[in-house]
């Protein structure tokens, strides 16, 4: 139990774009080299690959932050910083990620191999070499690198599997998932002996399927009885679910009953009660099975039904040939329908103007990142920074709000003041 993990939150973060660099020219008798900064290198981005050889998120509840490497810095010579290295994370095939903040599906990693970009690394800045013009011939200044955010996320795992076994506590589903399959899953004669799930590989007559053995449903378990619905995941990209129901009627249980609370609970749980299902009564190798095979088959209505015996063999062969007739007439499993992840970059966009006790507060990661890229003790570069604030909203915000000139003007976090100038 204690290695099985089907739910983590991560926190990641794509490294951060390189600085431009502020370089010019030198050269033994060359008196005015001109401006020649390289870019910032691009940071690293943060990918996903699903592998089939993973089967648990455990290692996600000890390691929960992952950053990718930042791109370096421009350098003279116009040499571009070298980008960052990918962090690639690889996690098991069938996990989704989950934006924390949203809740939505943003990834299905449903393909073992396929590399997904989750979070991509910052644009490296421009050296100032790049400012060079006919009437700027010695810009002094360069442009920072994106900084990059943490975002948080939730991964699931999602069982792959082709036929999934649900029913009751101590129906039988880990002994009939040891009868048809390599597996071996913990068996006893109690309540709730598995609590994880335990996927194997049936063959039969030349043909194979991936089956799951999920926990156990009781009466309200939507309601969080028993083990919830904690583990129903496993069971939603299966095209078949094998209904496994004790015909015994042991512990003073009606299997009728117990075959009609679990499909409503798999109604609840979102339609899974609509999947196509084959209704087995099992543990027929019980003297008081045979009395409710024909109640049991009745109420199992136009769905295949198979009377079995996991301990015995009883049934299976005729069980096995159902299923395998019946899974090619089944759609294949697809992938969760995706949102797209829009993720912040800092230097895009201010959060707000305000004006508090006759002072305007410019604020916004971009600002932040716009003060570092400014040399005030240059002229051409302090130009620089205000046509930006122009081309960026800002001056026309703050002339909304009234501002005059030689009003202060507060910026970013550190709160760096100006006099307003139009």
């Amino acid at each position: 139990m204690a290695s099985f993990v089907d739910q983590a939150v991560i926190r990641l973060k794509a490294g951060n774009g390189g600085n431009g660099c502020v370089s010019f020219h030198r050269e033994k008798f060359v008196l005015n080299g001109g401006p020649d900064g390289g870019d910032g290198g691009k940071g690293g981005d943060i990918v996903l690959v699903a592998d089939h050889n993973l089967h648990t998120l455990m290692d996600f509840r000890y390691q929960t932050k992952y950053e990718a490497e930042n791109g370096e810095q421009g350098m003279s010579a116009r040499r571009t910083g070298k980008s960052g290295q990918d962090l690639i994370i690889r996690v098991p095939a069938g996990t989704i990620v989950r934006d924390k903040r949203t809740g939505g599906i943003i990834a299905d990693l449903f393909e073992p191999g396929e590399p997904r970009v989750l979070l991509r690394g910052g644009r490296g800045g421009h050296g100032n070499a790049r400012f060079a013009t006919a009437t700027r011939q010695a810009p002094n200044f360069a442009k920072p690198g994106i900084k990059t955010l943490w975002h948080e996320f939730i991964l699931e795992l999602r069982t792959i599997a082709d036929v999934g076994l649900v029913g009751f506590p101590n129906a039988g589903k880990s002994s009939l998932l040891a009868r048809i399959t390599a597996a071996k899953p913990k068996i006893a004669n109690y309540p709730f002996t598995t609590l994880q799930p335990n996927l194997g590989i049936a063959q039969h007559k030349g043909q194979s399927f991936a089956i799951a053995d999920i926990p156990g449903l009781i009466e309200k378990a939507s309601e969080g009885a028993g083990l919830g619905f904690a583990f129903l995941r496993h069971v939603d990209r299966t095209r078949l679910l094998l209904h496994v129901v004790d015909a015994s009627g042991q512990e003073a249980r009606d299997p009728v009953s117990d075959l009609n609370t679990v499909n409503e609970e798999l109604r609840r749980y979102g339609d899974l009660d609509a999947r196509a299902q084959i209704v087995v009564a099992n543990k027929m190798d019980l003297p008081d099975s045979q009395q409710h095979v024909d109640r049991l088959r009745e109420a199992a209505g136009d769905k295949p039904f198979y009377a079995v015996s996991a301990a015995t063999g009883q049934g299976i062969a005729e069980l096995m040939d159902g299923i395998i007739a019946l899974l090619p007439t089944l759609p294949e499993s697809q992938p969760l329908d995706e949102e797209e992840f829009f993720e912040e970059e800092r230097l895009i966009g201010w959060e707000a103007v305000r004006k508090e006790d006759g002072v305007f507060s410019v604020t916004g990661g971009s600002m932040d990142n716009l003060l570092d890229a400014v040399n005030f003790d240059s002229f051409g570069s302090m130009n620089w920074f205000h046509r930006t604030l122009r081309a960026s909203g800002v001056i026309d915000r703050l002339r909304e709000l009234g501002a005059q000139e030689g009003d202060t003007v507060r910026i970013g976090e550190d709160g760096m003041e100006f006099d307003y100038v139009e």
